[in-house]
């Protein structure tokens, strides 16, 4: 029998140390390396280049050829069927993850019963809740008539075992994978040698009986899923689960996928019968919104192919700090000392004695630097007191010279707001040709000066009256 081995593992990017170090070489981390004991035939030693077999010649092709479509399983929920690429594809691997409690498992559970209603055998493997937990949960969101398989265990021969007696499942989801184990690996479960060993068994099932293998994975408080991050590089795609505890809302957002795009994203709302899809989540983000406040801007942004609208909000106020706070909720802190930046060189606008709170309501966050020109607007009337225009949607792209660049999508984003009633926008001047159906009436300014200068003179003429 093979002598077992000592290494140490950083939990953290999942790099091989012969001995303890309190620091990781590879990627700087202290306190995270760990012992973990492996069989001597498992890793990279002698015994392992002896038993190596020969390799053999593979058949090579070229680019040009016949393209078949991916086999998909569409699972009727229409935000999960959006975010997948037009559903599960057949011998893939997807990884979910997200905060505790954001609604992972009420989202599987949802999409495992419309899989089964549609004639498909789905088995649902958990390995933190009992049987029992799943059934109550199952009988709250109304699918406990579901011919869903249910199953409580946590060893991955086990379960291969299981899922190869019998039909060959359509579907099977692993809640999560953090507690598999293998008995290839010595450590406990959990460490990055079991999650990796784990995750490349379900995987290789996958890839060998063309069952869709769906991976649940729980997230640091840095928002990352936790584990070596060489199992995102394993899967087919990896679907992030965002919301906030004080929101009924949340978003299933697409981080990678093989056979899809990469940037769309689904909306749900969360109540007590489950998750509901959101068809449009503008109307949503903009539900409770008010023109006559000041500060307040409407961002016509992009998310994959859907066009979303939604209203950021801007707090100017004099500080009373010799440093002045930069407070901000759902967008990135560097852009926003960017905005300012080019405020105070360019357009003469002093935000030094005060302090910004900024947010983007609903609590989504937006990634794009489209919404550049709509925060600036937010900014001034915030700091002006004056109240933009209740109909009109702000976007571009604002360099360090001042200039609006001009973004992706113009006709989309325009048509959007158009669908919602607005009749205004604020856009890069060089957006190219835009519909002629269009009824709105498009403003564009070439230089972040003149939106000043536009929300300026509008108040001057508000005083004049």
């Amino acid at each position: 029998m093979a002598r077992a081995r000592t290494q140490f593992i950083c939990q953290n990017c999942g790099a091989v140390h012969q001995r303890w170090a309190g620091k990781c070489d590879a990627c700087g981390e202290w306190n995270t390396l760990v012992e973990e004991g492996t069989a001597g035939g498992i890793g990279s030693g002698p015994q392992t280049l002896k038993s190596a077999r020969k390799g053999r010649a593979v058949a090579l092709t070229s680019l040009s050829g016949d393209i078949e479509d991916a086999p998909r399983i569409i699972s009727g929920i229409g935000e999960l069927d959006r975010v997948t690429g037009g559903g599960f594809v057949r011998g893939s691997a997807l990884l979910v993850g997200g905060d505790p409690g954001i609604g992972k498992s009420t989202l599987l559970t949802q999409a495992a019963a419309a899989l089964a209603r549609r004639g498909h055998r789905v088995v649902y493997v958990s390995g933190e809740e009992a049987v029992a937990q799943i059934r109550l949960r199952a009988q709250r969101l109304t699918v406990a008539d579901s011919t869903v398989e249910l199953a409580a265990e946590t060893n991955v021969e086990d379960i291969l075992a299981t899922l190869a007696d019998g039909k060959r499942p359509d579907m099977v989801i692993l809640d999560s994978i953090q507690t598999l184990w293998t008995d290839l690996a010595e450590s406990a479960p959990g460490t990055v040698t079991q999650v990796r060993a784990s995750a490349q068994a379900m995987i290789r099932y996958a890839k060998s009986t063309g069952a869709a293998i769906v991976l649940v994975g729980h997230v640091t408080k840095e928002g990352q899923i936790a584990g070596p991050r060489v199992v995102e590089h394993m899967v087919d795609a990896v679907l992030y689960f965002e919301g906030e505890g004080g929101h009924h809302y949340r978003i299933l957002r697409t981080i990678k996928n093989r056979f899809g795009p990469t940037d769309e994203i689904g909306v749900f709302e969360m109540s007590d019968k489950g998750l509901r899809d959101v068809a449009n989540p503008s109307e949503l983000f903009l539900g409770e919104r008010s023109g006559k406040a000041p500060g307040a801007a409407v961002f016509a942004g992009m998310e994959g192919t859907r066009p979303v609208l939604v209203e950021i909000q801007a707090l100017v106020a004099p500080s009373p700090l010799g440093t002045p706070r930069r407070s901000l909720v759902g967008w990135d802190s560097a852009r926003l000392s960017m905005v300012l930046a080019v405020l105070e060189a360019h357009c003469g606008v002093r935000f030094a004695t005060h302090d910004v709170y900024l947010n983007v309501a609903g609590g989504y966050r937006i990634s794009e630097p489209a919404a550049d020109l709509a925060v600036a607007a937010a900014l001034v009337s915030s700091l002006t007191g004056l109240a933009l225009p209740a109909d009109c949607v702000y976007f571009g792209e604002i360099s360090l010279s001042g200039a609006i660049r001009p973004v992706a999508h113009a006709a989309q984003r325009l048509k959007e707001a158009e669908k919602l009633g607005f009749r205004q926008a604020v856009m890069p001047a060089s957006s190219g040709e835009l519909p002629t159906a269009l009824s709105i009436r498009s403003t564009q300014p070439e230089h972040l000066a003149d939106l000043v200068a536009r929300i300026a003179g509008s108040k001057r003429r508000s005083d004049d009256d």
